[in-house]
């Protein structure tokens, strides 16, 4: 029926406006009935034991008044147990007051970790929560990070310091090592990895008897996709690989030393033997020997000798000059030598000896008594941090000798690094703004890492008089004895903000955000900067660079990486449901960057309301929150320097990345001498 022309055309929007005032009004009604009911719920979800009753009273348990006062808030809960998209079908918990930590210099101050509600409400309430909720894998992991943490601390805080203070690992008793290890292949079976117990010093050499296996036929995709039809080809190939430590879970040990000869199925269709390093997931750049000699020059050789022989190669003409030439040549008295060929070093089916040798500059290869390539030690390694020898591939290991070995190890116990003493503490965090607040991100076994960054570049003038504050950010480690030195040297430096859960790779981006909101509510600071516990960091000229950029605007400062992709296949792949779109935003490397406090607010207002997408990277996390500040916000000033240096450093550089220990000393003491030198020295 039409509608007649007499009636007002505003008359339906009257009538539909009355029923969603009249919806209104019973909603709440609903919410006078159900309050008291409703903040009981929300403190519960926020995991919070007590709560303000209607009545004005203080309810639920708050003996500890330590417990009380929530650290931290938005980071340490059940937000763990949410999407990581925003999902508008979950109800948010309501944040407790803030209340920020009142930090003394004082030695006997109980450490805990940071506080938070989310322990009080595992049980049944999260069962129900699992069984209605679809968790995904970050989350998950997350979950069981928090819960095995929460049990670790629980665990320390009921070990008795006596029991505790006989470890070696607490009382740094000297570890004593074998000079020389035998094992035989029968020995190696299973992980084929050798423990070398303190690593390896100049002068070490490690000799492994093996006979490489015959090719195979392999399916490689990737060929698949150039060739335009079949990609199975016959590989036979074995790695010999010097590890460091594990440092966290779900994060491959160093590689020291990659060395991976390839007797067949090389992309070149030639045998090649190739060196690398990897550290954090981030390999080096290659070096490739594949039968042509490098060049003589110094600065290409390693201890004097040459990085990679000569061997035969079927792909070369016969090199031998013509009769005439040499007639001439010995008419002329011209000295001749004569020429000598190797095959390549490894056949199929054929027993080797390959001896590793650990020189001044580098790594040297024998196989079979001659030297075949030699590999320049690179930055951010040490020869003690070679801890283990792993064979892997095509190849059946008949035995491993190692000799040479040293007896002790300079860092084995973390006592043996850690110095305590009274110039190496911090100061109380100041009352007044500061410009400028480093959270540094640390593992829990890095106790050398940590000192080094405590003798170096937090002696900063502005880092004592306290205009900028650093602190380490730190989770628990699955072993009670690293867990029970960490909450020692937490409580006598005053420099470690302990996170209660199991240390991951993938959680890192957990640790960016409590770095951001503690800089906001702890410190109060202008800016806040990232970084790691392996960068050395010339806070002057970060502080003088940060001063030219108008305060006005928001700022997000690093080595800007623009228009990078996901990897989609191999160990570290991003699938489409955790990257769904084709590019990353731009974002800085996570070893160094800095970012304005809107810009930590705002990460910490929408990880409050539970709209702020988390990714497992944790600097692509902070270029994607950055991306979405910018366009709901004011606009961001993406400052792009390669000062903050990815690897090692440049002049005038910001900070340098992936610096070991000893390089850091190195770096502080260049510094000190009024020299910028770069420290290239393992």
């Amino acid at each position: 029926m039409k509608r007649p022309k007499s009636e007002p055309p505003g008359a339906r929007r009257f009538k539909l406006s009355h029923f969603l005032l009249g919806i209104a009004v019973l909603y709440l009604v609903f919410i006078s009935f159900k309050f008291p009911h409703f903040l009981e719920i929300a403190a519960m979800l926020s995991g919070d034991d007590s709560y303000v009753g209607t009545d004005g009273t203080m309810r639920g348990d708050s003996e500890d008044p330590d417990l009380s006062k929530p650290f931290f808030t938005s980071v340490y809960k059940d937000a763990f147990h949410r999407k990581l998209e925003d999902n508008q079908n979950q109800d948010a918990p309501f944040r407790p007051s803030q209340e920020p930590l009142e930090e003394k210099k004082s030695a006997s101050r109980p450490i805990k970790p940071l506080q938070h509600r989310y322990g009080r409400i595992t049980g049944e309430i999260m069962k129900r929560r699992n069984r209605t909720i679809d968790l995904s894998v970050l989350e998950r992991m997350a979950d069981e990070a928090w819960t095995l943490g929460l049990k670790a601390w629980e665990e320390l805080d009921k070990v008795d310091e006596k029991e505790t203070g006989e470890s070696s690992i607490l009382e740094g008793k000297p570890e004593s090592c074998p000079s020389w290890i035998s094992i035989s292949g029968e020995e190696l079976k299973g992980d084929r990895l050798m423990i070398l117990p303190c690593g390896l010093a100049a002068g070490s050499s490690v000799t492994v008897v093996g006979t490489p296996h015959y090719a195979h036929q392999e399916y490689v995709p990737q060929l698949a996709k150039l060739r335009g039809g079949s990609a199975m080809v016959m590989v036979s190939q074995f790695m010999v690989e010097l590890q460091g430590l594990k440092v966290v879970d779900g994060e491959e040990p160093p590689k020291i030393l990659h060395l991976n000869p390839r007797l067949k199925g090389d992309w070149s269709k030639r045998p090649v033997i190739e060196h690398n390093t990897c550290y954090r997931m981030q390999w080096g750049k290659a070096q490739r020997c594949d039968g042509l000699p490098s060049n003589n020059d110094d600065d290409m050789l390693v201890d004097g000798h040459g990085r990679c022989e000569k061997w035969m190669r079927n792909d070369i003409v016969d090199s031998k000059e013509s009769k005439t030439t040499s007639w001439f040549k010995r008419f002329i008295g011209r000295e001749q030598k004569p020429e000598v060929t190797w095959p390549f070093p490894f056949v199929e089916g054929r027993l080797f000896i390959l001896t590793l040798r650990a020189g001044v500059d580098g790594y040297h290869i024998s196989v079979g008594g001659r030297h075949v390539t030699s590999f320049p030690y690179r930055t951010g390694f040490t020869l003690e941090d070679a801890t283990g020898l792993a064979i892997k591939g095509d190849v059946d290991v008949h035995s491993v000798y190692a000799t040479s070995l040293p007896t002790s190890h300079p860092s084995f116990s973390p006592h043996r690094v850690l110095e305590f003493s009274e110039k190496w503490k911090v100061n109380p965090l100041p009352k007044s703004k500061v410009p400028l607040f480093v959270g540094v991100l640390s593992a829990p076994n890095h106790f050398a890492e940590r000192m080094a960054v405590r003798k170096t570049w937090m002696q900063t003038s502005a880092i004592k008089s306290s205009d900028v504050v650093v602190r380490f950010f730190v989770a628990l480690n699955p072993r009670k004895e690293v867990n029970a030195v960490l909450k020692k040297e937490a409580a006598y430096f005053g420099d470690i903000v302990i996170l209660p859960f199991m240390d991951r790779y993938e959680l890192v981006v957990l640790k960016t955000i409590a770095i951001c909101e503690f800089g906001v509510q702890n410190v109060t600071a202008a800016y806040i900067m990232k970084c790691d516990d392996d960068t050395f960091v010339r806070v002057d000229t970060v502080l003088k660079e940060i001063e030219g950029i108008s305060s006005n605007k928001s700022l997000y400062m690093g080595n800007l990486n623009l228009l990078h992709r996901p990897l989609r296949s191999g160990k570290w792949a991003v699938t489409y449901e955790e990257w769904p779109e084709e590019v990353y935003p731009p974002y800085a490397n996570g070893p160094g960057y800095v970012i304005s406090i809107d810009i930590a607010k705002y990460i910490i207002s929408q990880h409050g309301n539970r709209s702020l997408r988390l990714f497992k990277m944790e600097d692509v996390s902070m270029g994607m929150w950055v991306e979405q500040f910018n366009s709901s916000k004011a606009a961001v000033q993406y400052s792009h320097s390669w000062k903050f240096c990815q690897y090692g450093c440049l002049e005038n550089y910001f900070t340098a990345h992936y610096q070991s220990p000893r390089q850091m000393i190195c770096l502080w003491g260049n510094l000190a001498r009024g020299r910028a030198h770069c420290c290239n020295f393992r």
